[in-house]
């Protein structure tokens, strides 16, 4: 089998593999593929009761092994056990009635549960304010219902294993864009949802002409009164410039594409606006990774090996039109829609790799014109196996009245209403180890705070070989990279190699753009990708970039500008609180609300064993300039209860980092009571939080002994009073499971250290 690195094998342990009542794997990573392979060969005897399923079996296990295919992950996580729910993505109604509403609800956390992601149209709700008439009171409108929906998916959180995501998305015509719009202006409000403005080719004219347009009452059909289309423009550009929310979405162009026209309009998209579906439809997504795609010519440069991608792409093909066939369909209304149209979406990932080992730039015309020649390829590969599987098994049910039927003259009809999409492949482009999707590399070395505090760099496999061939390898020179984010300002590289070698904020918005508008030109579906922008970048430069993708014929466009989603330390709410020593805040009040400051990305602190009841709790205490700031936990061999500690320490760190003294958290921790510890004689705590709290107490001596000056705890008058913090010039976010640093992209947050993903 091909290595998996160390970070890869952490996450499929995490997030992967089968577990035990204890949280313990029970199954190697070849046992997962196994698993997976044995269940999606199985459907072959299907059609073909002679086939030879083990065979099949052995070719779909090396095609995941080889690490050449890998399906989305709840594939992975599901195939070939009870709950065999394989499908990433699903669009349902919201219909304009109570229990149309709470029906979708329903409907969606039951795919949460499944471990899918839910996209959803609003556009249907009649506004705010808009008679009901069937209870003579007034509709709440979209927004509201959306906070619903949030809310139980909040609830639902997926087990652990895949959080709820969703997409909201609401015409442009409808009365209460405005307010939608700006729904998400919070950061922390309606947080289980990605939106996107769904806009109309009719608007985008009204744009370009500064004229005005009609808003309709979805319920009746009326126009109920005009907006100037370019002031409503601004707004969404200001929204996404703000905190990358909202995104666009073209619908003109979702239904030009759509093949089943007589089904219905498509409407929603899944959360990471890729996959335009009809409602109760789903899809299974899997990615080729073009990085095992390469072979050496005879100088040893590497050249692209269409022959093996020809044949890759085959085997994925029938690899998903399997999936369709054994998937367990959450809702019976989901199955038959899906198997109506057995829409497969296959994408790639590791594009931004095979740039690097070509020696082209992904800023370039070059880069980009290998983006379109890749993904033309594909596509014409996937739907000659799409054509070879119809030919063998029949086309898909609806494809007599599909517009695909006018293009078929050799009677192989598709197997398949769509074949391609480009997906953000966040885990399972770190189980592969290559990058993700069709983004640029989005850093090249950061630094790895592992459990004992010491740091580990990690560097990307080509850059580290680039360098090392060059004579110009260090690790000194790694963390300045990992500090810089970039090579573009290191002027010891050559700028042969930093021209190469870029990252995601050395890629301008444009050509951004221009990549995803290449990929889209050859995908039947639609194409995840995140334009990268500076933190300076302004409101003008979103408008166009906006304007640039409807131009070059991207279906849909998600920005990030780097640093608008950072959260600020304090978050009181207002300007103008009094200073503290002018008037102290009404004690009956309520508090301000308080947001942790962000992980830092370097800490140093100490490890120390505590013996515990049930064997060894290992305590991490770390800090820095600043003062402690977080706590780490891990039990030994004798097990305990690894998820109460880790929750007390995640809490403890919260704390830390919010403000709280450090005196009154140590009280709260210090001699609670657990009968497993207190019942043994030579222990030195009483309890895993009560051997937290010492380890803290320990730190912080030795902090004072070295001279570093723990803060003041912030006190509620400082609280009332403080101004508003600056905002955030570099600095991603960091990740809520193991602090490392995020990345934004694929339309989607997502963490390359332990696997995390907002929504996939």
């Amino acid at each position: 089998m091909t290595n998996i690195s160390k970070n890869a094998m952490e996450v499929l342990k995490r997030r992967y593999l089968s577990k035990d009542e204890q949280g313990n794997p029970t199954e190697t990573v070849e046992g997962m593929f196994r698993r997976v392979a044995t269940a999606v060969a199985a459907a072959d005897a299907h059609f073909d009761p002679q086939a030879d399923i083990a065979a099949l079996t052995e070719r779909f296990y090396g095609l995941m092994t080889r690490l050449d295919f890998l399906p989305n992950s709840p594939t992975l996580m599901n195939a070939g056990k009870e709950l065999g729910q394989l499908s990433a993505c699903f669009v349902l109604p919201v219909g304009d009635s109570m229990e149309d509403i709470f029906e979708a609800v329903k409907q969606a956390a039951l795919i949460h549960k499944s471990g899918g992601g839910t996209g959803f149209s609003f556009s249907r709700l009649r506004q705010a304010g808009a008679m009901v008439r069937s209870t003579g009171g007034v509709a709440s409108g979209p927004i509201s219902f959306m906070r619903v929906f949030n809310m139980a998916t909040e609830a639902v959180k997926q087990g652990g294993t895949r959080r709820g995501a969703n997409m909201g998305i609401l015409r442009v015509d409808h009365p209460d864009i405005l307010q939608f719009i700006d729904c998400k202006k919070n950061n922390a409000d309606i947080t289980n949802f990605n939106i996107s403005v769904g806009l109309t080719e009719a608007f985008m004219e009204a744009v370009a002409q500064n004229a005005p347009y009609n808003l309709v009452d979805p319920s009746t059909g009326q126009v109920t009164g005009q907006l100037q289309a370019a002031e409503v423009f601004g707004r969404i550009v200001e929204g996404a410039w703000r905190n990358g929310e909202p995104g666009i979405i073209f619908l003109d162009r979702l239904n030009r594409d759509n093949v089943v026209p007589g089904q219905g309009e498509i409407e929603s998209t899944n959360p990471c606006g890729e996959q335009p579906l009809l409602p109760y439809e789903s899809c299974n997504l899997g990615s080729i990774n073009l990085v095992n795609m390469l072979k050496r010519d005879e100088q040893g440069a590497y050249t692209i090996d269409y022959d093996k991608l020809k044949h890759t792409v085959r085997e994925a093909v029938h690899f998903l039109d399997n999936v369709i066939e054994i998937n367990k369909y959450p809702l019976d209304k989901i199955a038959e829609t899906t198997l109506a149209t057995r829409k497969i979406g296959l994408g790639v990932m590791g594009f931004a790799d095979v740039l690097l080992a070509l020696g082209i730039g992904y800023n370039t015309d070059e880069g980009v014109a290998l983006g379109e020649k890749l993904m033309a390829f594909i596509n014409e590969a996937s739907h000659e196996a799409s054509r070879d599987l119809g030919a063998l098994r029949g086309a898909f049910p609806l494809f007599e009245e599909s517009t695909l039927k006018a293009q078929v003259t050799d009677g192989r009809p598709y197997r398949n209403a769509t074949t391609t999409t480009i997906a953000p492949t966040g885990t399972i482009s770190i189980i592969a180890g290559v990058s993700s999707g069709i983004e640029p590399v989005f850093a090249y070395a950061y630094v790895r705070n592992v459990m004992d505090g010491t740091e580990l760099v990690e560097v990307h496999p080509l850059l580290r070989k680039m360098l090392e061939d060059n004579g110009l390898y260090s690790e000194a020179l790694m963390r300045r990279i990992s500090k810089e984010g970039s090579l573009s300002n290191i002027e010891e590289i050559p700028e042969a190699i930093r021209r190469v070698f870029v990252c995601s904020h050395d890629v301008s918005p444009e050509y951004h753009v221009r990549m995803q508008a290449a990929f889209q030109r050859h995908t039947d579906n639609a194409v995840s990708k995140t334009v990268n922008f500076p933190h300076s970048a302004t409101a003008e430069d979103v408008h166009k970039v906006f304007m640039l993708a409807h131009t070059q014929g991207c279906k849909g466009v998600t920005i990030y500008r780097d640093g608008s989603r950072e959260g600020q330390v304090l978050n009181i709410g207002t300007a103008d609180a009094p200073k503290a020593d002018e008037q102290a805040p009404d004690q009956n009040q309520p508090m301000p609300t308080i947001y942790p400051r962000p992980r830092p990305e370097v800490t140093f602190g100490l490890t120390e064993r505590m013996r515990i009841g049930c064997g060894n709790l290992y305590v991490t205490v770390n800090y820095d300039e600043n003062g402690i700031c977080e706590v780490f936990t891990s039990t030994g061999k004798a097990g305990g209860c690894p998820s109460q500690s880790e929750a007390t320490a995640r809490l403890t760190s919260v704390a830390l980092r919010s403000g709280v003294a450090l005196d009154e958290i140590l009280t709260q921790l210090r001699g609670i009571r657990c009968p497993s510890t207190i019942r043994q004689n030579g222990m030195k705590c009483t309890s895993c939080p009560d051997a937290i709290a010492r380890v803290i107490q320990r730190t912080a001596e030795k902090m004072e002994r070295e001279g570093i000056t723990l803060p003041k705890p912030v006190q509620r008058a400082a609280l009332a009073a403080a101004p508003a913090a600056p905002p955030a010039t570099r600095g991603p976010r960091f990740c809520p499971d193991c602090g490392e640093m995020l990345e934004h992209e694929g339309g989607c947050v997502s963490c390359r250290g332990c696997g995390y993903s907002k929504c996939n």
